[in-house]
C-alpha cells in the first residue's frame, strides 16, 4: 500500500535496479543536505543522469495561450527516474507524498498542477521527459511539481501512471547563490521526436499528393499510414519524413473544411490498459506532425486510440501483430463526401 511510502530510512540489499524505502540523490552543492526520497518496495530505478554544469527551463505556470512560462535555472543537474507499483493508489498520493518529504527537507512549492490545470498535451510536451521506457506519461493522467531549497536547488517532479504502475521523473538542479536569470517564456516542444518535414503547405502541393491514399480517403474508407516508423517501445515518430503525412496535409491544405480522425492500433501483447494508452498516444504524435505544417488547422484533425481491438491480421505471428501496430486516417467530415 501507499502507507509503504513512509517506512524505512535505509536502502536494503535488492535485485538491481529495484530499491526499497529511501533513494538518495546526494547534494551537488556544498550548502545542500542530500534529499531523501521515500519509495515503496520494489520500486524500479530505471534512469540515473548527470551533466556537471547544464541548464533547465522550469515551469513556473500552466501552458496558456501558446506559451509556457517559465525561469531559466543554470547548474549541476541529475535526472532520476522511477518506475512505482501503486497498487490501489493514484498520482495525487504519489504526488502529495512525495511533496511532503520536499517539504520536510526544506523546500518551497513554486507551482503544481494537474493533467487539464497544467495545460494537457501542450504543457507536457512543453516539459524535458526522458523517453519512455525509462518515464512514461499518461496524457489523461499525470501531475507536476516545480519546487526551490533557497539559493541552492530547483527541482522538477513529474508523476503520471499507467494501469497499476506509476511513473516518476524528479530533476533536480544544483546552483550557486548568485540565483536566477530573468524569466522567459518557452517555446513549448510539439513532438518529443519531431519527423523532418517542409515547413509549409501551398495549393501546389495539394495536386502531386499520391492518389491512393487521397482516393481512399474520398472513397470514405480508413486508410493506414503505412510508412510510419516509431521508436521501440515508444509514442514518438523515428526522426524522418514521411510521405503519407506529406500526402495528408497536402490534401488537408487544399480546403480547410476537410477534416480527419487517426486512429492509433497496437497488436495484443502487453496490458490493454498500456496498449490502449501507447495507441493513443501514437495517433497524437502524428497529429502533431501534421499540425507542424501550418497549412493544416488544429480543428481539422483529432486523435484517437483503441489499441487492440481492431486487428486486421492474426496476433499469432510476428508479422500479424506487425500488421496490427499502425495508424489510420479516416475523414470526419462526411458531407464532403457526399456528391
Amino acid at each position: 500500500m501507499m502507507m509503504a511510502f513512509l517506512e524505512g530510512l535505509t536502502v536494503l540489499p535488492t535485485r538491481i535496479g529495484v530499491v526499497y524505502a529511501t533513494l538518495v540523490l546526494w547534494g551537488l552543492a556544498p550548502q545542500a543536505r542530500a534529499l531523501d526520497l521515500a519509495f515503496p518496495p520494489l520500486t524500479e530505478t530505471t534512469a540515473d543522469r548527470s551533466e556537471a554544469m547544464s541548464s533547465l527551463q522550469l515551469p513556473i505556470g500552466p501552458y496558456a495561450n501558446g506559451t509556457l512560462p517559465t525561469e531559466r535555472v543554470e547548474g549541476a543537474v541529475e535526472i532520476m527516474a522511477y518506475r512505482v507499483p501503486l497498487e490501489n493508489g493514484s498520482t495525487l498520493e504519489l504526488m502529495q507524498i512525495l511533496q511532503e518529504q520536499l517539504a520536510t527537507a526544506g523546500f518551497e512549492v513554486i507551482f503544481d498542477c494537474e493533467t487539464e490545470v497544467c495545460g494537457g498535451f501542450d504543457f507536457r510536451y512543453g516539459l524535458d521527459v526522458l523517453a519512455e521506457p525509462d518515464m512514461h506519461v499518461n496524457l489523461s493522467d499525470f501531475r507536476y511539481l516545480s519546487a526551490r531549497r533557497g539559493a541552492v536547488e530547483d527541482l522538477a517532479v513529474l508523476v503520471s501512471r499507467a494501469g497499476q504502475i506509476g511513473f516518476v521523473q524528479v530533476t533536480r538542479m544544483a546552483r550557486d547563490a548568485s540565483g536566477l536569470t530573468p524569466p522567459e517564456v518557452a517555446t513549448p516542444l510539439v513532438v518529443a521526436d519531431p519527423p523532418k518535414l517542409a515547413a509549409d503547405i501551398d495549393q501546389s502541393a495539394a495536386t502531386t499528393v499520391a492518389p491512393a491514399l487521397v482516393a481512399g480517403l474520398e472513397s470514405g474508407l480508413s486508410m493506414v499510414m503505412a510508412d510510419l516508423v516509431f521508436d521501440p517501445g515508444s509514442s514518438s515518430l523515428s526522426t524522418g519524413q514521411y510521405d503519407s503525412v506529406v500526402q495528408l496535409a497536402g490534401w488537408l491544405a487544399a480546403d480547410p473544411r476537410r477534416k480527419v480522425m487517426l486512429v492509433g492500433h497496437t497488436d495484443a501483447s502487453g496490458g490493454f490498459e498500456a496498449n490502449l494508452q501507447l495507441s493513443r498516444l501514437r495517433a497524437e504524435s502524428v497529429r502533431q506532425a501534421l499540425l507542424s505544417i501550418q497549412a493544416v488547422g488544429s480543428d481539422q484533425v483529432q486523435a484517437e486510440g483503441i489499441g487492440p481491438l481492431s486487428p486486421r491480421a492474426t496476433n499469432l505471428t510476428e508479422e500479424g501483430r506487425r500488421q496490427n501496430r499502425r495508424v489510420e486516417v479516416m475523414v470526419t467530415s462526411t458531407e464532403l463526401l457526399e456528391r
